[in-house]
This record gives structure tokens, sequence and C-alpha cells, in this order.
């Protein structure tokens, strides 16, 4: 089922959240790179979240990062 990227930042903590739906309890989370942790359907294994802790640090040297991770991007149907 197809669902929205959401953005999240929480400076605080200083982690990015990129997500198809809410966290929940259930779901299943491996650091898949250093501070880069994937959350996981439990039944179907898909990605459903990112969390990307150190997000700053990663861009005070002006070069892209990589995430470790295949992405499709589509259209919304209400655009």
């Amino acid at each position: 089922m197809a669902s929205e990227l959401v953005v999240e930042y929480d400076r605080t903590g200083d982690i990015l959240y990129l997500g198809k739906t809410a966290p929940y309890p259930e779901q299943e989370s491996e650091e898949v790179e250093y501070g880069i942790v994937a959350r996981m359907n439990p039944q179907s294994g898909e990605v459903e979240n990112l969390e990307i802790l150190f997000f700053s640090k990663r861009l005070e040297n002006g070069e892209a990062f990589r995430l470790p991770i295949f992405a499709e991007f589509h259209l919304s149907e209400s655009v």
C-alpha cells in the first residue's frame, strides 16, 4: 500500500525521521549503518521508517551522504 513520506526533525536529539507510517511497538528495528536505524514491518520485513542520528553532524562537511537503502519515488495522486 502506497503512503506519503513524512519527514520530521528532532533538533534536541539531532535525529531526522523519515516514515511511511507512525512507529508502532511491533516494528522490528535494525541499525543498518552506524547511527541509521531502520524500523521494519514484522510480517513483510519492509522498511517503514528510518531514524538518522547525528543528522546535522552528517551535513557539516557540506557533502551529501548516502542512505544504505533503495528508494522509489512516485507522485501522490493528490498532486
